[in-house]
């Protein structure tokens, strides 16, 4: 469950920080007018996603056990590969986005109509995709229902209350330690999502090593316990884990993380705070 608010706080954080921009953006320039727009793209944004969504949930069911676990594991595997890049594309995004933004709301303005409907349900969009994917993968690798949604719900009912704040001036956030931060904690549960993609494949008969344990600490860490829960929900660790799970962890994470830390720490000219909603439109 903390795992999924850390996706829904980090991923809606990024979609209402568009949304952010885009309005305050439209009001510095008088073109208010086309905030309904922006409102309508973001609308459809979410319905695409949520449909997604119950796709990924729904679509596999009637198919035999080995196909569900192909579809699963080869899913999980393409969720850590854009979660990955979306941690290094927001870490480097954050610096320029509000600029980048405004030319697409000038270029949008001056089209048809559905331009600007387009820009916020892309700019969403893409957030709310990747959500999608990334919280199934997680929530199969945590065997649970109902909890992980919860989870990413709270997640992204703080962003949106955050995302309010920031539009009334009241707020400003640190991007850079924010998404550094925040970046640091999914790399590790995109690692444990990872290896759990493999674990389905490894069942649906794919991949070799289904029973070649690297180790198996279920007399110490239960599964159905308080500790193997919670570490099930935060990190996706398994008690009994296959040499492969464990080889394509830290083949994963380990690099990964030592090249977004490396990424992060590189000085950077000006800081990537934000600032008040009225301001960042300059």
């Amino acid at each position: 469950m903390t795992a999924n608010f850390l996706i829904g706080l980090r991923e809606g954080l990024e979609a209402v920080l568009v949304v952010v921009l885009l309005l305050a953006y439209l009001n510095k320039t008088g073109r208010t007018r086309l905030v309904p727009r922006i409102f309508l793209g973001v609308a459809v944004a979410v319905a695409v996603s949520m449909g997604f969504g119950a796709l990924l949930t729904f679509g596999p069911r009637g198919l035999t056990f080995e196909a569900q676990e192909a579809i699963g594991g080869s899913l999980s595997i393409v969720a850590v590969g854009f979660v990955t890049w979306m941690v290094f594309w927001m870490a480097s995004a954050s610096k320029h986005l509000a600029a980048d933004l405004r030319g697409q709301v000038d270029r949008a303005a001056e089209g048809s109509a559905i331009g600007l409907v387009m820009v916020g349900a892309l700019a969403v969009g893409r957030e709310g995709l990747e959500t999608a994917m990334f919280l199934w993968a997680a929530t199969r690798a945590t065997g649970e229902t109902w909890q992980p949604l919860v989870g990413a719900a709270l997640g992204i009912l703080v962003a949106i209350g955050l995302g309010a704040l920031l539009h009334r001036g009241v707020l400003k956030i640190n991007l850079s330690r924010f998404f550094t931060w925040t970046g640091a904690a999914l790399i590790i549960v995109a690692g444990g999502v990872l290896a759990y993609g493999v674990h389905d494949l490894q069942e649906a008969a794919i991949l070799p090593g289904l029973h070649n344990l690297a180790f198996d600490v279920s007399h110490i860490i239960a599964p159905g316990g308080f500790l193997g829960t919670l570490l099930k929900g935060i990190f996706n660790f398994s008690p009994a884990t296959t040499w492969l799970e464990a080889i394509v962890w830290v083949a994963y994470v380990v690099p990964v993380m030592t090249i977004f830390i490396l990424r992060v720490r590189k000085p950077s000219k000006k800081p990537a705070a934000l600032p008040a909603a009225s301001q960042v439109a300059h």
